[in-house]
């Protein structure tokens, strides 16, 4: 009989090893549990957060053409399966949660990724992605699949990281009243190069824009980016809830849902105060609003459909040019 000291280092040492055992990701998958090939079609869903949109989701599905298709998040659980495999025909959708680094750097989970047909990127907290999944493997077979034509898709924080420009979020959401009153605040953190996705080269993305009030800072975030040299000409696609911009491979954009808009915005010229501790002064942002049913092109950079008006921030207070004075 072991004595009591021995027996309680028997039942620990079975626990560290169960729980070495364990992977520190999950992965939950439904439909067929073998993987198939199916040829691909390139595309990118960039979706504003809120309800999920059908349409969004049907025309990622179609381009996976009967393909695996799979969802990573942060955190969360396997409540996208259900609902994508009810609207697609695939031959499986899986979720893959992968919740720190360690998980990030399993050889296991780069090759999951890089058998899937199609790319769903999940709403969250992108400050996870950066710090989890950035310079990792994670991130080298994500842009294998953009690469290979796969097509991908992200909502909300999973928006914010398909840009080459990213609101971070490391030190939590910003606000626009702060951001407008000081670019510098503690909250605007921006990283960069986490994809590389055709014509969002020189793009800042954003989600739930008019429902959350993100134009401040979304202004702030550009002027960021151009004062601290990261670029010369910025572009910003914020998208509001419940709105998705479909963007084939040649940059041309189609926008479904039933929320406001997805805005096309670019800077005519370099901010003119973008200090610390000092209110923001960023005239002439050119803004081009997409309700759905409307389109954009992005390498011409200019929609139908829509509608473009002005916008200036001086000293802090947002102007637009729109009759009725709205900044949305």
């Amino acid at each position: 009989m072991l004595r009591p000291v021995l027996k309680i280092a028997a039942v620990l040492f079975c626990a560290l090893a169960a729980f070495a055992a364990d992977p520190a990701y999950k992965y939950f998958r439904s439909g067929n549990p073998n993987d198939v090939t199916s040829k691909p079609e390139a595309g990118y869903a960039l979706m504003g957060g809120g309800s999920d949109i059908d349409d969004a989701f049907t025309w990622l599905c179609k381009k996976a053409n009967g393909g695996d298709l799979l969802v990573i998040r942060a955190t969360g659980d396997d409540d996208y399966n259900p609902y994508i495999a009810k609207l697609c025909k695939l031959n499986s959708v899986a979720t893959l949660v992968i919740p720190n680094s360690e998980a990030a750097h399993d050889a296991r989970i780069a090759e999951i990724i890089r058998n899937s047909e199609a790319l769903f990127i999940s709403g969250g907290d992108q400050s996870n992605y950066i710090k989890y999944w950035q310079n990792s493997p994670v991130q080298d077979a994500i842009n294998d699949l953009i690469r290979r034509g796969v097509p991908v898709g992200g909502t909300s924080a999973g928006l914010a990281v398909m840009g080459q420009f990213i609101f971070s979020a490391m030190n939590d959401s910003a606000i626009s009243k702060e951001t407008l009153a000081d670019p510098y605040n503690a909250r605007v953190t921006i990283a960069r190069d986490f994809v590389q996705i055709p014509h969002l080269e020189n793009v800042i993305a954003d989600s739930h824009f008019v429902k959350r009030d993100r134009l401040g800072r979304f202004l702030g975030f550009m002027a960021r980016i151009v004062t601290d040299g990261m670029v010369k000409d910025i572009r910003g696609v914020p998208i509001d809830e419940k709105v998705a911009a479909l963007m084939e491979p040649d940059g041309k954009v189609t926008i479904v849902g039933k929320g406001v808009a997805a805005y096309f915005m670019r800077p005519a010229q370099a901010p003119e105060q973008c200090k610390p501790g000092q209110p923001l002064t960023y005239k002439k942002i050119e803004v081009y609003k997409a309700p759905p049913g409307a389109s954009f092109d992005l390498v011409k950079w200019q929609g139908s459909g829509g509608s473009s008006y002005g916008l200036n921030a001086v000293n802090g207070v947002v102007t637009s040019t729109q009759p009725s004075g709205s900044l949305y």
